[in-house]
C-alpha cells in the first residue's frame, strides 16, 4: 500500500528518488576516497609548495622591499641552477657524507645513553635524586653555547662536533624516556610481579615496552636538535660538512649555494627523523593489536 501510496503522489516519489540519488552519490564520493584519497595530500601539499615558489619567485625577481628586504634573495631558478650544479660536484657529497657520519655517530650515542638514563632516572628514585639536578641544569644551555667549551676540553675539532652533536640529542630522549617510563601503569607492573617477575623482566618486558612511544617521540625531536647543533658546530668549528659548505657559500658570497645547504639540511633532517618513524612501526605493533 506505501508503494501505491508513492506511486500515486508525485512529491513523495520525488522525495524518495532525490534520497536514492544522494545515497549513490554517497557511495561513489566514498569509493573514489577509498581508492584516491591518498592522492589529496599529496595534491594540496604540491599546490601549496607551488603558491609557495611562485610568491618566492615574484618577491626575489622584483626586489621587494617590504619589511624584509629581498634584494639578494636567489630566485628559486637560481637555486636550482646551483642545486644542479651542487649535484655535479663531488665535494658536495663529500660533505652530505661527512654530516650524515657525524649525525649517525652522535645520535646512535645518544639514544643509546639517553634512554639508559630516562629509564634509571623515571625507575629508581635514588638515582632520580643523584643525577636529575644535573639534567635540568644543564638542559636549558643551547647547545651552541657548548662550541667555545667544547673546543678547549676536546682534543680536536671533530670530536668537539660531535659533542655538540650529542647534546643537541640527548637531553630531549631522556626527558621523553622519563615521562615513559613513569606514565607505565602501576596496574602492568604489579601484574608482572605477582606472576613472579624479576626486577629486570619487569624493566625489558613492561616498563620499556610501555614507554616505547615516549622514547620513540623524543628520538624524533631528538633527530631534529642535533642537526641543528651539528650545523651550528660546523659552521664554526668545521672543515668539512653540509654546515661548513652553508657557512663557506656565505663567506663566498655565493648566495644560491646558501638556499642550496639550506634545502640539503631541510632534507636530511626530514628524511632521518622519517626513519626513526619507520623503525618505531615494528616496535610499536603491540599498540595497534
Amino acid at each position: 500500500m506505501n508503494e501505491a501510496a508513492i506511486s500515486m503522489n508525485p512529491g513523495a516519489r520525488r522525495r524518495v528518488d532525490g534520497r536514492a540519488g544522494s545515497t549513490r552519490r554517497r557511495a561513489v564520493r566514498r569509493a573514489v576516497r577509498g581508492r584516491l584519497g591518498f592522492l589529496f595530500p599529496i595534491l594540496i601539499g604540491g599546490t601549496a609548495i607551488a603558491l609557495g615558489l611562485l610568491l618566492w619567485q615574484f618577491l626575489a625577481s622584483h626586489g621587494a622591499h617590504l619589511y624584509l628586504d629581498f634584494e639578494n634573495v636567489p630566485t628559486p631558478r637560481d637555486v636550482g641552477s646551483a642545486l644542479l650544479g651542487a649535484l655535479q660536484t663531488p665535494a658536495f657529497y663529500v660533505d652530505v657524507g661527512v654530516s650524515v657520519l657525524r649525525i649517525a655517530g652522535s645520535f646512535g650515542l645518544a639514544a643509546i645513553l639517553g634512554v639508559a638514563m630516562g629509564v634509571a632516572i623515571g625507575r629508581y628514585k635514588w638515582f632520580r635524586w643523584a643525577f636529575m639536578p644535573y639534567v635540568e641544569i644543564v638542559r636549558p644551555i643551547p647547545a651552541i653555547t657548548w662550541i667555545p667549551l667544547a673546543i678547549l676540553i676536546w682534543p680536536t675539532t671533530e670530536e668537539s662536533i660531535l659533542f655538540i652533536t650529542f647534546l643537541g640529542a640527548f637531553f630531549p630522549i631522556v626527558l621523553n624516556t622519563i615521562q615513559g617510563v613513569e606514565a607505565t601503569p602501576g596496574a602492568l607492573i604489579n601484574a608482572a610481579k605477582t606472576l613472579g617477575a624479576k626486577e629486570r623482566n619487569v624493566l625489558f618486558s613492561v616498563i620499556i615496552p610501555s614507554a616505547l612511544p615516549s622514547i620513540t617521540s623524543g628520538a624524533a625531536i631528538g633527530m631534529g636538535v642535533s642537526w641543528f647543533s651539528l650545523v651550528a658546530g660546523e659552521m664554526i668549528g668545521g672543515r668539512a660538512g653540509i654546515g661548513y659548505y652553508t657557512w663557506n657559500a656565505y663567506q663566498l658570497i655565493q648566495y644560491s649555494n646558501i638556499v642550496v645547504g639550506m634545502i640539503t639540511i631541510g632534507v636530511l633532517s626530514t628524511l632521518s627523523t622519517r626513519l626513526i618513524y619507520l623503525i618505531r612501526y615494528p616496535l610499536l605493533r603491540w599498540q595497534r593489536a
